[in-house]
């Protein structure tokens, strides 16, 4: 049987596809960096800790390799209920079955958080430490020693300097991460920048909007679900529930007579439209729903691995 390539003519001898974890303490910009490497928002972003929840994939195809890159929560070590054990475990599952890892760390700070992390590190795979944020580090001389620093403590194969906000060196761990890739057929189409269906895209824009506007007034544990998805030609349907974990929260997140609510829906169906390249029409409710946080059973309901 003949493999084929993403441009539809045989695999080169020589074309590498492979997966790459994205790996680190939470808020040192793993999701802006995979959205930047594969050129596309798949992984949402926000100020606030433990954005991220689910194991994301973004895949990016040239015409040597397809990258497959896995953005996974941050470690947690603040919060030991049953939602941040199972973001722990999706982080250390991930570990195990990837070709290469990238260990992302913000440019000058190295704490406790991201030393728990760093003891997770496979030594089988080759990890590559990413000093994301240099863009706020204006002594270079001081991150040139604290990349050495570093790379003390693990035996990585390259340390690459980048600012994936500003897209500073994105070729450059391109090109590093490619190096060490195997020799593979690709997994996925060419034109595939996700595994993830629309309908979980749509239930991680709002989440991502939810915590942009209400920001650290609002606890961690508060999700959102997908009651409905309907598409009708190139018109989406969706119908979606922001459940927290108290009549308070309800309060913050609809706001006064409404707005913030308002501006939630507003921005995430814009997003969505944008993503999606098509119309979409969306409902947003707000419910209350305790301790779902700590509750194996509904954790499973809401999609969470």
């Amino acid at each position: 049987m003949t493999d084929i390539s993403p441009s539809g003519s045989d695999v080169k001898n020589d074309f590498r596809c492979g997966y790459i974890a994205i790996v680190g303490r939470p808020n040192v910009g793993k999701s802006t960096l995979m959205n930047v490497l594969i050129g596309a928002k798949v992984s949402i972003t926000s100020r606030k800790a433990q954005t991220t929840r689910h194991r994301i994939i973004g895949i990016q195809t040239t015409d040597k390799a397809q990258f497959v890159y896995v953005d996974t929560p941050g470690f947690q070590t603040r919060h030991s209920n049953a939602l941040n054990k199972t973001l722990n475990r999706t982080v250390t599952n991930t570990l195990t079955s990837v070709d290469v890892v990238l260990f992302v760390v913000e440019s000058g700070t190295f704490g406790d958080a991201d030393k728990q992390v760093m003891k997770l590190l496979p030594t089988n795979v080759p990890v590559i430490l990413v000093l994301n944020k240099t863009d706020r580090i204006k002594d270079k001389a001081a991150l040139m020693n604290f990349a050495q620093q570093l790379s003390l403590l693990h035996d990585f194969i390259a340390i690459v300097p980048v600012s994936a906000k500003q897209r500073f060196q994105m070729d450059r761990l391109q090109d590093e991460v490619e190096k060490h890739l195997p020799v593979n057929a690709p997994v996925f189409d060419e034109d595939d920048i996700t595994d993830r269906s629309e309908k979980f895209l749509a239930s991680e824009i709002v989440r991502e909007k939810v915590f942009r506007f209400v920001g650290d007034e609002l606890p961690y544990t508060s999700t959102v679900v997908i009651e409905k998805f309907e598409q009708e030609g190139n018109l989406r349907r969706i119908f979606a529930a922001i459940l927290v974990e108290r009549d308070g929260h309800k309060a913050m997140v609809i706001g006064q007579k409404g707005a913030r609510l308002k501006d939630i829906s507003t921005q995430a169906r814009q997003d969505m439209e944008r993503l999606f390249d098509g119309p979409v029409y969306l409902e947003i409710w707000v419910k209350v729903k305790s301790g779902w946080a700590d509750n194996e059973a509904r954790l499973r309901s809401y999609g969470y691995e």
